[in-house]
């Protein structure tokens, strides 16, 4: 029908139920078809608001990734770059030390290429410091790649999934990609509203995407006791649990996890990138068989495993004394930057969000007007918009400031806190 040009590009197809409903066959059947023609590019998913035939032109780069890289139309490079959530290069371990440490001994890692994907002591290391007895523990190449397999494994066409709004980027582009039917739920100080997810279950989504600790964008960190409320919401449903701890150890927070009360449905992703280098692209993934295991299968037909020798960089990085004081030294540093900035803002009238981590979620007027303003002074932050998984004339403007890369020089970071507070105008300061 695409072809012969009965459909044409950008015309908005039936939901699945529909179509099955009206063909007589099941939704299983009709959402493999989508998923085909996801596939080859004949249709897109964009979430709730449906599903349409692909214009041809139409771009399939990840938008929301691309559109957090900073104000409109800048024709300079800014002279401070807040806008990656990246860490500092500065603060992170020395990798060249721990290259030297590790090629002093054995350097044949791999004797088969079935050889198990985790060298043991790493493995060993990971297990006791996993915040939940998880059934399987593999590594990928960074959190991303981890919540990529995973979306491909779990999420088909037209599948609902909940994530937090503001939320990861890249995760919305890869549910958007896949077809799914995204949820957002609202949080808190002390993450995700116990009352927004159990509203948001009543969909029956298949997969729950949650951010544990310095949550990116805000910084916000799960509680103890707010984990074990949304694992009391979510006995009563079969979706999977799906956390993604992007900071790692340079966050503040306890590492917490909703897999210490649901093992069986919970899969947890360790990120190495801000605490050990993004170089390194590791991360660690933990928790249900039924899911890692698959995960493990696949990789045997593609990469096979994460290189044995980055392995044995994090495991010298993660056991050696010197970078381990390097990371404590990188979270004080975090920290004082971070409240810094919150502390300077609410002096001026700015309620930024709380939270630790390497960026501040701050409230705006009006997005557009605010970056380029900034853009203007010499600062480049993140838009708001990408990071919000559904948009409305009531959702608030914000930006995302990577607090992780600003200056250890606490004039200088006044002078960015007025600049800011000039550029958010009048906004408010309230996280939903």
């Amino acid at each position: 029908m695409i072809r012969a040009g009965q459909v044409q590009p950008g015309d908005r197809l039936p939901t699945v139920r529909d179509l099955a409903q009206h063909l007589g066959v099941s939704p299983a059947t009709v959402s493999e078809a989508w998923q085909a023609l996801g596939a080859v590019g004949a249709i897109h998913a964009r979430g709730r608001a449906g599903t349409f035939v692909r214009d041809v032109a139409e771009p399939t780069r990840p938008t929301r990734y691309l559109g957090i890289g900073g104000a409109p139309s800048t024709e300079e490079s800014a002279a401070l770059d807040l806008s990656a959530g990246t860490p500092d290069p500065a603060l992170l371990p020395a990798l060249h030390e721990a290259v030297e440490r590790f090629t002093t001994g054995a350097t044949a890692w791999t004797s088969s290429y079935l050889d198990e994907p985790v060298l043991p002591a790493l493995r060993e290391h990971l297990e006791q410091s996993w915040p939940f007895r998880a059934q399987r523990l593999t590594v990928v190449d960074g959190a991303l790649d981890g919540l990529s397999r995973i979306v491909d494994q779990l999420v088909g066409l037209g599948d609902r999934v909940i994530m937090e709004s503001p939320g990861f980027p890249p995760l919305i582009d890869l549910l958007d990609r896949a077809g799914a039917d995204v949820i957002p739920v609202a949080i808190d100080e002390q993450g995700v509203i116990p009352a927004y997810l159990a509203r948001a279950l009543r969909s029956a989504p298949v997969a729950v995407f949650l951010q544990p600790r310095a949550h990116n964008p805000t910084g916000t960190s799960m509680t103890r006791l707010r984990s074990s409320q949304l694992a009391e919401v979510l006995a009563g449903s079969r979706a999977w649990v799906i956390e993604d701890d992007h900071c790692g150890d340079i966050s503040l927070a306890e590492d917490v996890s909703i897999g210490q009360f649901l093992p069986d449905r919970c899969v947890h992703i360790r990120s190495y990138s801000k605490s050990h280098g993004p170089d390194l692209r590791i991360a660690a993934v933990g928790g249900a068989a039924e899911v890692i295991d698959p995960m493990v299968a696949r990789r045997m037909l593609g990469p096979g495993w994460t290189s044995r020798l980055l392995q044995a960089v994090l495991l010298d990085l993660l056991t050696h004394a010197d970078p381990q004081e390097s990371v404590r030294q990188a979270r004080i540093a975090y920290t004082r930057r971070g409240t810094l900035l919150r502390e300077k803002l609410k002096d001026r009238g700015i309620a930024a969000s709380p939270g630790d981590g390497i960026n501040v979620w701050i409230p705006v007027e009006d997005e557009r007007s605010a970056l380029i303003t900034l853009a203007a002074a010499g600062i480049r932050v993140a838009p708001g918009s990408p990071f919000v998984v559904t948009a409305d004339s009531t959702t608030p403007n914000a930006i995302r400031v990577t607090t992780g890369r600003l200056p250890d020089d606490e004039d200088r970071i006044e002078e960015v806190a007025s600049i800011i507070a000039r550029a958010a105008g009048s906004a408010g300061g309230a996280l939903r």
